[in-house]
């Protein structure tokens, strides 16, 4: 019998086009539900090129910081919000959801969007949060021990004239202004 050497562990991807996509994947909601946001950006490596094969994902609560319970957030008919979804890369790295803003799940907590990246040469997905523009990150606990400077990288930007609010959230996965990536141990963030 020949032994075969031990091999590393599997990266994230090659995505393949079946299983992956799926009908309105990056519409939480359609654009024409009433107080609907776009949140874009682009995915950077770590020499600052756009990833064009990476694929991302959010969950967030409704506007009024409830979480959706009910299943079936793959069957999007865009008046129903899911709480859930998915945009792949284009060639120069950027992504776009239409949703609605996120409210807080709790008093004088800011709102947030969960972010998660999945992208060549990671042996895992990577989480972070995508806070709203005016979000006081002095009040987040479990980001208590990080600069300032660092905790920016998790805000989004708002950027108007498009008739909607739009919200960029730029995701750097190495180099200068890394963005803060978090670490989830069972159900705590």
């Amino acid at each position: 019998m020949t032994q075969t050497p031990c091999t590393p562990g599997q990266t994230v991807g090659p995505f393949f086009g079946i299983g992956l996509p799926f009908s309105r994947d990056s519409e939480l909601v359609c654009n024409e539900f009433p107080g609907a946001v776009e949140l874009h950006g682009t995915v950077y490596d770590g020499a600052g090129a756009g990833v064009p094969d990476a694929l991302v994902e959010i969950w967030q609560p409704d506007n009024a910081g409830r979480i959706p319970q009910a299943s079936g957030s793959l069957r999007r008919d865009g008046w129903t919000f899911t709480g859930w979804g998915r945009s792949a890369t284009d060639a120069q790295g950027g992504y776009a959801f239409t949703t609605v803003p996120p409210g807080p799940t709790s008093a004088g907590a800011p709102p947030y969007f969960v972010v998660a990246v999945f992208a060549r040469g990671l042996l895992h997905r990577l989480f972070t949060r995508a806070y709203l523009p005016d979000a006081d990150l002095e009040t987040v606990a479990e980001l208590a021990g990080l600069e300032p400077r660092r905790r920016r990288t998790m805000c989004c930007l708002a950027e108007t004239g498009s008739g909607r609010a739009r919200y960029r959230f730029d995701v750097r996965l190495q180099g200068p202004g890394e963005t803060v990536f978090l670490a989830y141990r069972g159900d705590r963030a």
